[in-house]
Parts: structure tokens; sequence; C-alpha cells
């Protein structure tokens, strides 16, 4: 008889045996009383002796099933206990929630958010990976991912948080210094300053091939190269949102502003998602919400 199966009978036999009835365990058991008995039977024809004796009237255990069943009431304690365990820690807000996302996503709004929530929840704990690297969530230990996309993973879950685009700005001195742009031909004679590298900038007229003095693999880097006044830069708008708004930045050529992507929440897909999981992304859906709004009138 296989492992799973011997703890199965077991388990029938332990309720039969406190019941000293098969109908009374067979109801409580949920199953029928023919079918106890036939696994009651398998488990002594495994253990090779008797562990109950049957009349018409009554049920007694021998003195092997008294044996048996201290053992088993031990052993199925035990597995209540690990049950126990296990639920508690799948419904328990604690823990740590490991994560990969963006670097200006991460920058922007995640290392907030999960401020935030650290402070509703003290005994969750964070673990971000922030990068580009598109990792495979099935493979790979992470609990979500947030993603720039327009065509999310068809295994994941996935839920869009809000739509962005890039946009042109640089500086009001800047702009004051070497005047604003009015077409594609006069940006070309501009600083274009690069976040990749990269030959061009997709735009509505065109591609634009673009020289600066500065190509560099830090978007906050180049952010504070251009609040500086040193050049033009094309960046997601939700990166450079609070900029704009308080004129340490200004947007240019907004007619060539190209359809941007979505940023999206991935996760696996779970049957039974654990409760910081669910209270997370809960959270983060909703302090997201506002972003999209906002997105959008930025776009607009």
């Amino acid at each position: 008889m296989q492992q799973h199966k011997k703890i199965e009978c077991l388990m029938l036999f332990v309720e039969t045996a406190q019941q000293l009835s098969f109908s009374k365990a067979a109801e409580n058991l949920s199953i029928s009383r023919g079918y106890l008995s036939d696994q009651i039977k398998k488990l002594e024809k495994e253990l090779k002796c008797p562990l109950l004796v049957r009349t018409t009237r009554s049920v007694r255990l021998t003195p092997e099933g008294e044996k048996i069943l201290e053992q088993g009431k031990k052993i199925k304690a035990t597995m209540l206990d690990l049950e126990r365990n296990v639920h508690q820690q799948h419904n328990a807000l604690s823990g740590t929630l490991k994560i990969t996302a963006p670097k200006m996503f991460t920058e922007r709004f995640l290392l907030d958010i999960c401020h935030a929530f650290k402070l509703i929840h003290p005994n969750i704990n964070f673990i971000i990976d922030s990068s580009y690297t598109n990792y495979d969530l099935s493979q790979d230990d992470f609990d979500l991912a947030f993603r720039a996309t327009l065509s999310p993973p068809q295994n994941m879950v996935a839920k869009e948080l809000f739509v962005y685009q890039h946009c042109l700005c640089a500086s009001p001195q800047y702009l004051s210094k070497y005047g604003i742009p009015e077409n594609l031909t006069e940006l070309a004679s501009h600083e274009c300053l690069s976040a990749v590298e990269t030959q061009s900038w997709p735009l509505q007229s065109n591609e634009l091939p673009i020289k600066g003095w500065l190509t560099i693999n830090d978007h906050y880097l180049l952010k504070q190269q251009a609040i500086a006044g040193k050049g033009i830069i094309r960046v997601a708008n939700y990166y450079v949102d609070k900029e704009i708004q308080s004129g340490s930045l200004q947007k240019i050529l907004e007619n060539e502003y190209i359809h941007g992507q979505s940023i999206y929440l991935l996760h696996p897909q779970l049957i039974y998602p654990s409760a910081k999981l669910k209270a997370f992304i809960s959270f983060i859906q909703a302090q997201l919400s506002l972003v999209k709004i906002s997105n959008q009138n930025l776009i607009s």
C-alpha cells in the first residue's frame, strides 16, 4: 500500500475507533459505510493483525487496535497543527514580498507605496529588484512584477495600472538660453541627452537622429542634467510629472508624442494567493488609481 493511502486509512480508523461505530464515523467523514469498512480491512491486511472486533451490535478495539489508535491520534494532532500553522502563515499579513520592477517606476512610485504599506502592516518586508530584466515569474522567485508593455504575458495574471507616453522636456533656463524648438529640424540642433545607447528618438513625424554630449544608463542622473539646464531629454511622462508641475522642467513639441505603453502588475496564476499578496495588490491599485487620471491629463 502506498504511503499516502496508509495515512488515509489510518485517519479513517482513528475516527471509527473513537466513535466505536461505523455508521457514526462514516456520517462524520461524509463517506459511505461500505467504503469505510473496506479501507479499514485494507489497513488490517497491511498491518497483518485485527484492529477491530465487529459484531452485529457493537464494535470494540483489539489490543493492537488500541496501540494503533494512540499512535494515530498523535499523527492526527500533528497534521492538524501543521494545517493550522500553514493556514496562519498563508493568511497572516507578515513576511516578505519579493518584487521586480523598472527603475523609473521603482523610484517614482514603488518605494513610497511599499513604505506606506509597511506603515499599515509593520510585519511586511520587501525585496525589490529594480531593473529592466523581464524575469519569468513562473521560474524565478518573485511574488509579483511591474512591467511596461503593450502585450503582457498570457500565462500571468496581468492588471493594467496606467497608460503613459514619453515626453520631450527641458528646463526653462535651457529653453530661454537656446530657444524652444518648433519642429524636428530645430530639435536636431539641440543637445539631446539620451538614457540608453540609441541613435534616434521615435516621434510622430519621423525618427529623429540625435546627438548630444551625454548618453547615460541612469534616468535619475539624466533628469538631473535636464533640470540643471544641460539639454533636452525624452522620458516617460510619469517620471517627470512632479518637475513639470513645479516648473523645473517644461514639455516641448507635444504634437510629436507617440502612443505609449502601459504599466502592468503581473503575478503567477495562483488558486490560493496569500493574504499579504492580495492586500498589497489591492493597496497598490488604489494608490495608483489617481495616477491613471493624472497621466490621462498629461497625455491629453
